[in-house]
């Protein structure tokens, strides 16, 4: 059995248990690096962590998504070192192509001949969206920022980007906040026409949203935190921020403000360089080609069920 996320792993836990059934876990994310969704799961965190310890801990075999996840793994439990792999995430490369269609961007009033740095994700304190949100006094003023982000964990860091996000738009108008789940379709056309992708997390196991965007011929500014930093090459698919932490819970940025203007810089330089972004579109793409292609993912993962049978 091959089990993806905590609410999952009880049954792989279970099913170990009653029927010798191998157990693989991929870890997407480790509950002790994430203190905040106590926020929203309340003593339902201590649940969560204790099923994730123990599956982990009795798997077979574990995959881990970046290099940097395996050292985080091999640091918060008790496992066999040799009972880890790394394995990257991967997408569909059929399905993740530059698009020429526009009807997403006329639907939500994304102006086609100014550029965008657009978002995409969660509502939450890993995804450090508030960070992009307070660096956008700092970006071009006539850049669009394009907030693709819905589901927010709890309610009050929905008020917080709801806050924050008025008050940007006081001085500026050309944010566009689209505050739902959109289809694949309407991702891709927004990837595939933005002039910089931000991911801006505090906490990225390994950030599947760059290589989507990278596939879409976008270049990427992304924190410089997690698997990340295995992803997006520095100065070629894309700019690395670096981000200095606090090194226990809540792990935010020591100076949240200097997190902000360097997302921003980052921002401007490629959105000032038009040839420096064409470039890094083109060499995403080859990279996700050359590495994140989900045909060949599979095949790594098919030999990891192999070896336990």
């Amino acid at each position: 059995m091959h089990c993806h996320t905590w609410y999952a792993h009880f049954a792989g836990i279970v099913s170990k248990l009653c029927y010798g059934t191998p157990l693989v876990i991929t870890t997407h994310s480790l509950e002790p690096l994430r203190p905040w969704k106590r926020e929203q799961l309340g003593r339902g965190y201590d649940a969560s962590s204790w099923v994730e310890k123990t599956a982990i801990e009795m798997a077979d075999a574990l995959i881990a998504v970046s290099e940097e996840t395996k050292d985080d793994v091999i640091k918060h439990f008790n496992v066999d070192e040799n009972k880890v792999k790394v394995i990257y995430n991967g997408i569909n490369l059929q399905q993740y192509v530059q698009t020429s269609e526009t009807s997403t961007l006329d639907a939500y009033g994304v102006d086609k001949t100014k550029p965008y740095v657009l978002f995409v994700g969660r509502i939450t304190r890993q995804k450090g969206i508030i960070h992009l949100v307070n660096a956008i006094k700092y970006i071009y003023p006539d850049t669009q920022i394009v907030l693709c982000a819905g589901a927010p964990d709890t309610k009050a860091i929905g008020k917080e980007m709801e806050d924050a996000v008025n008050e940007v738009k006081k001085t500026r108008n050309n944010v566009i906040w689209i505050d739902k789940m959109v289809t694949k379709e309407e991702i891709i056309q927004l990837y595939s026409h933005a002039a910089v992708f931000c991911c801006p997390s505090i906490y990225e196991p390994f950030g599947i949203i760059n290589i989507e965007a990278m596939a879409c011929n976008t270049a990427v500014v992304a924190s410089a935190v997690g698997g990340i930093k295995e992803v997006v090459v520095d100065g070629e698919t894309g700019i690395l921020v670096p981000l200095e932490q606090q090194t226990e819970a809540p792990f935010e940025p020591i100076n949240p403000d200097k997190f902000a203007r360097d997302l921003a810089n980052g921002i401007n330089k490629v959105i000032n360089d038009k040839d420096l972004r064409n470039s890094m579109a083109k060499k995403g793409r080859k990279r996700v080609e050359e590495h994140f292609d989900w045909v060949a993912i599979a095949k790594q993962v098919a030999a990891l069920y192999k070896s336990l049978i």
